[in-house]
């Protein structure tokens, strides 16, 4: 049970005691209790505040909770971590911290809310993870993810991953393509009521196709420097042709 028996259960209710009214697929997030959740999203959509939200709710109602936040580098990961401190500031510490650091903090019910730089040396250590969320995550080393997942094989914990695409390539474009039971969310620039039209056509002139799709339309483009395109590859390959090297 919570500390406080005022806080709201309900995460979009929750949020509304922030002050902040959801979009809709914000709110469907919030609602939501699948087990693995993919973040498909253009920049500055408000994926990384409905992260914060969620973490912070986490810690707050289920008092000794574990919260692992992480993130390629130090500075993405205290960017995520800084939504959830100005949020519980917001609130009025309404439970106090027991300590309170840069990149964590430890509540009096026993709460941790830990953010950490993606390297899988730092990492190991923990264990039992409650809520684990991985921001930009396309950017994020294979042999991180492989590292953190076994950190939800006791606790039963969520697995939330958030990105813009980074290309064809890595874990997150694997998880999203693939057939595992991911619950997915897609959310364009020109989905977010926040971000004008007319600065995404500036935008679109100014990146150019590419980028733009990448960066505003949730694309996953082929890498800049790829010779062959994927498309290309997959349609070249065929059992009928046996292969020129590592056969029987």
């Amino acid at each position: 049970m919570s500390e406080r028996s005022d806080l709201p259960a309900d995460r979009v209710e929750f949020a509304a005691s922030l002050g902040i009214v959801p979009d809709s697929w914000q709110t469907h997030l919030l609602h939501s209790e699948a087990p693995r959740v993919l973040l498909n999203c253009a920049r500055q959509s408000g994926k990384s505040t409905m992260a914060g939200i969620v973490a912070l709710h986490k810690a707050l109602v289920e008092p000794g909770s574990l919260t692992l936040i992480l993130a390629p580098a130090e500075r993405q990961a205290k960017e995520l971590f800084s939504k959830v401190v100005v949020s519980y500031r917001t609130l009025g510490h309404v439970i106090p911290a027991a300590s309170f650091r840069k990149l964590g903090m430890e509540l009096s019910n026993g709460s941790r809310i830990e953010a950490l730089p993606g390297t899988e040396k730092t990492v190991r250590c923990f264990s039992g993870v409650d809520l684990l969320i991985v921001d930009e995550a396309a950017r994020v080393a294979d042999e991180l993810y492989y590292a953190v997942r076994p950190m939800l094989a006791v606790s039963g914990g969520r697995l939330l991953m958030l990105s813009t695409p980074f290309g064809k390539r890595g874990m997150f474009y694997e998880e999203w393509t693939g057939s595992s039971a991911w619950e997915r969310y897609t959310v364009t620039a020109a989905e977010c009521p926040r971000i004008l039209s007319e600065f995404l056509e500036e935008e679109r002139r100014t990146l150019g196709p590419w980028w733009f799709a990448q960066e505003y339309e949730c694309k996953f483009m082929d890498t800049v420097d790829q010779v062959f395109a994927t498309e290309v590859i997959h349609k070249a390959i065929t059992d009928e042709v046996a292969p020129l090297f590592g056969g029987a």
